[in-house]
This record gives structure tokens, sequence and C-alpha cells, in this order.
């Protein structure tokens, strides 16, 4: 295409919100008239379902559960006057508690001030109120943040290690659903006994995020914890930025939630209109069909220009990947549905995988973010009349151009600035671009099968473990790891008893090996002493 038609099929397919100053270009996505018209018949559709499902449709029949996170900054359109109650409730009252921690009305026992705040939870708990934090939070937060996000022991000891003596004003948040999310819960337990181990009273420092009724919020209330705000069934963790779940550590850290809440509802107006080319998120569903033929056959590689976005990525392959990644259909047809998502920050990953990108395997398509706004503050020039934020810009341009070069399809999402309305308008236009993209391709974007079919083999082995312990305490003599699995009632996991008995015996939990680990059948099992 020569420089007079791209020029022309840019401003075609460009799309500007002028309230937010967002742009959302997909010129560089090879697509012609006639893939965009024989589509148009299942945008149609998408546009109606999108409709039913803000208006309260079961969208989630696994759990029989609506899906309302586009109520959370917009209550009016929730579907009844106590679910826009709740949700107006909950907002006034994060406020009000992060006002009072802030001044001092809410404080720990032995200081005038809380000066840090634990953040405990894993998945959507934890990567959208982690990218939050790196793309809003001041250089100097009313409350500094820090993330427990695995169940990783030495992960836990590193975080806890590095404020220690900051732990008498530290506030620990808990956020769980359920409550009984394992990585959540043991993050929690192991907070729990450093404070203890430091003879502070953790009941006093605590707040949990979660469901009514759960395990959690029993445990908050009989032991007096400083505050618990709703975790809503009808919000599922990967779209749970924008309630309790990334409100309440937001707010903590002196962001304007009120902002993001507002510019992810200016977001949702703009991809309500049944119109293919002002809809920004079908702009992108489009795209996104056109790249992997409807069945994710390409990978999406995001690479926003700009350090307090590096995050994004990160967040995106939950959102995307959780709600894309399905064996079944709607109609119970498989058909292994999906985009890949990877990537991380512009310009400083071009050194690390745009040759492959602009020479390799073609198996991806691109979207850059863009942020139009260099810095705050004034402008260095590192040679004459040119900024580093000239150089960012340059980068950007330049690689957009090299790819496309090479038939390479990209996708430019550009931001006029990095600010509170901007990320929550943001995150609006994914969770509705991968609404519209389950729709077009007949796929449940609302609900997890395979992440529960995990929690379950992970109990199934804690319970293996006990099992192998308990054969081990009633047994007088070493055991070959074949007959050790043989009395535990599980020969056919010989491979996993032996690598739980492995585990045991490298963190001193009672187990001896014997043998040469190099011949692992050979090896014999007991406890020590």
């Amino acid at each position: 295409m020569d420089a007079a038609a791209l020029w022309q099929r840019y401003q075609d397919w460009l799309y500007y919100h002028e309230h937010l100053g967002i742009y959302v270009d997909i010129s560089r996505m090879s697509f012609d008239d006639a893939f965009v018209e024989k589509l148009q018949p299942k945008f149609d559709k998408a546009f109606v379902e999108m409709d039913a499902l803000e208006r309260g449709a079961i969208a989630n029949p696994d759990e029989n559960r609506m899906v309302g996170h586009y109520w959370l900054r917009d209550p009016d359109l929730a579907p009844t006057p106590d679910l826009q109650k709740e949700i107006t409730s909950t907002i006034e009252k994060i406020e009000a508690f992060a006002a009072d921690v802030h001044a001092g009305r809410v404080k720990p026992p032995t200081a005038p001030r809380f000066t840090d705040v634990i953040s405990i939870g894993i998945g959507g708990s934890a990567l959208g109120p982690q990218f939050v934090s790196q793309a809003l939070a001041a250089l100097h937060p009313a409350l500094e943040t820090h993330f427990i996000d695995n169940t990783d022991p030495a992960g836990i000891d590193r975080i806890l290690d590095l404020f220690q003596d900051r732990l008498a004003t530290t506030l620990v948040i808990t956020i769980s659903k359920s409550g009984g999310t394992p990585e959540t819960r043991n993050g929690m337990l192991e907070v729990k006994n450093r404070y203890k181990t430091l003879g502070l009273d953790f009941s006093q420092h605590a707040i949990a995020v979660t469901g009514d009724g759960s395990k959690l919020a029993q445990m908050a209330e009989s032991e007096s914890w400083l505050a618990t705000f709703p975790m809503q069934d009808w919000v599922g963790g990967r779209t749970s930025e924008l309630s309790a779940v990334g409100l309440v550590p937001a707010s903590l850290q002196g962001i304007a939630i009120r902002e993001m809440l507002a510019g992810a509802k200016a977001m949702d107006e703009a991809t309500r209109v049944h119109d293919l080319k002002k809809n920004p998120a079908a702009l992108l569903a489009l795209s996104w069909y056109f790249a992997g033929e409807g069945q994710g056959k390409k990978d999406m590689v995001i690479l926003p220009y700009k350090d307090s976005l590096m995050l994004f990525s990160r967040y995106l392959q939950q959102l995307v990947m959780e709600s894309l990644g399905k064996e079944k259909d709607l109609d119970g047809t498989i058909v292994h549905q999906g985009i890949a998502v990877y990537g991380n920050k512009g310009s400083t990953d071009q050194h690390a995988y745009v040759q492959e990108l602009r020479e390799g395997i073609p198996n991806f398509f691109l979207t850059f973010i863009e942020v139009l706004k260099d810095r705050e503050g004034p402008r260095v020039e590192v040679e004459s009349g040119v900024t580093s934020g000239d150089y960012l810009s340059g980068f950007l341009l330049g690689t957009r151009s090299a790819l496309y070069e090479k038939r390479r399809d990209s996708i430019t999402v550009t931001l006029p600035e990095v600010t509170s309305k901007h990320i929550g308008a943001l995150i609006a236009l994914y969770e509705r671009s991968v609404g519209l993209y389950a729709f077009l391709i007949n796929i449940n974007a609302y609900h997890q099968p395979g992440v529960e079919a995990g929690k379950k083999a992970a109990a199934a082995t804690l319970a293996l473990q006990h099992q192998v312990v308990q054969v081990l305490k009633n047994t007088l003599t070493p055991l070959p790891i074949e007959s050790l699995a043989a009395k535990a009632g599980a020969p056919e996991q010989v491979e996993t008893i032996y690598k739980i008995v492995r585990h045991l015996a490298a963190n001193n939990r009672g187990v001896e090996l014997y043998g040469n680990p190099a011949e692992p059948g050979a090896l014999q099992v007991t406890l020590k002493g």
C-alpha cells in the first residue's frame, strides 16, 4: 500500500474519544472491507448480548451468577435498588476509612499513624492493585504499599524482613472472596504469625475484602479486625480492580478512585455504541479476531511505552487468558479457544525481542500503548532540540513502521497522559473488548473451570502428602519409593510421592532419603529419629 493510501486508511480507521483524549488505531491490521462485512452479523449479535449482560442476564451458569462489574462505575445501571445502594455505600465507606487512616483517626496501638500497607491476594486480587499502584501511586504516597501475591515462604520473608521495623505501623489487607483461597490464606497466616512473634496484636492492623459470610469475614468479625469491605459474587476476580478489591488499596495510597471510576464509566459508554467504527472495544475485538482467525492462532504482544505501565501486560494476561482460554464453547463443542498474552515495556524490550517480531516467526500481533505526555516538570534536551521523550516516541513510531514493512500487524492505543481517569478508561476498554470478543467466538468469558481444576489437583496432592507421612509414621524401617506408594494406596502416583518426599527432605520436615538421587527408584525413605 502506498503512502497516500496508508494515510487514508489511518484516517478511515482511527477512533478518538473526545472527552478522554484516547485514540485507538487499527489501521496497521491488514484486514480488508470484505472481512469486516463478513464479520458484521457476529458484531450485531455480540452488541445485543453485551446489552443483556449489563441488564443482569445470568452470564456464569456454572455458579448462577450475573456479571456486574460494569455497574461499579455506574450504579444506576444495576438491576435493583439494593444493588445500587450497595455499590454507592461501599465507595463511601472506602473513602471514609481511607480518610480516617490518613488523618490518624484509625491508627495502630503504638503510633499516631499507619505508615505502610501490606496487600495480600492472588490473581485478580493482586494483579490489578499492583498495576494501578505502579501506574498511579505518588513518589511518596500516603501509605507505602507492599504486595504478597504468592505462597512462596522466601518471598514472604523477604517482604516482611524488608521493613520489619515498621510492621508496628503497617495496615494489612487480606483480599479473598471465599476466604479459603490457599495462597491468600497462607500469606495472611504467615503475616499474622510474624505479628505474634513481634508481640503485636494482628487484629488491630487487619482489614478484609471478602464475600459476605465467608471464612475470612467470620475470622475478621470474631477477632474484631478494623474493617471489612464487600467482595460481591457478581464481580469476577479478573474484573475486580474497580471494586473494593482495587479501590481499598488505591484509596489508602491516595489515588483518586472517583476519577478511575469516572474514566471507566466514560469508556463503558463509548463501547455500548452499536457501530463498529465508533466503538473502540469493538475495533480491538475485530483486530483480535482477524489476527487469530477467530481461533487465537496468534499471540497478543503488549508493549507500553511508559515505565509506569510496565505491569499492564501482566494484568492483561489474566484478564485475556483466563477469560478466553476455554476448552468448550457455549454449545458444548470442543473448540480450545484463547489468546496468549505477553509483553513488557518499550523501548527497553525492543532490545529483547523486536528482532524476532520483525524477522522471525509471524505468530503474533502487537499492541503499542503510547502516552503523549512525556513528564511533569521541565524538559531536558539530550541533543539540540531533542529530548528523551522524543527518543521514546521515535522508537515507538520507528518500530511500528519497521514491523509494518515486514507485514507484521499492530494496533496502537494512545493515552494523553497517565492519570487515574485514563487508567480507569484503559481497564474498561480491555474488559469490554474481552467481553465482545468472547461473544464473537461463542464462549463464556466469565467462568474458569481450568483454574478450579488446578485448585482441586493441588488439594489432592496435599491430601496425598498427609497419607504418605502417616505411612512413614507407622513404619519402623526405611521404605523404597514404590513400596511407600503402595502402602499409601496410590501406586499410580509414585512419581508425585517421590517429589513430595524430596520436598519434605529438602526442608528438614522430618523425612530422610537414602541412596543415589540420580536413581530415584532405588531411594529409601524414612522419618528422622
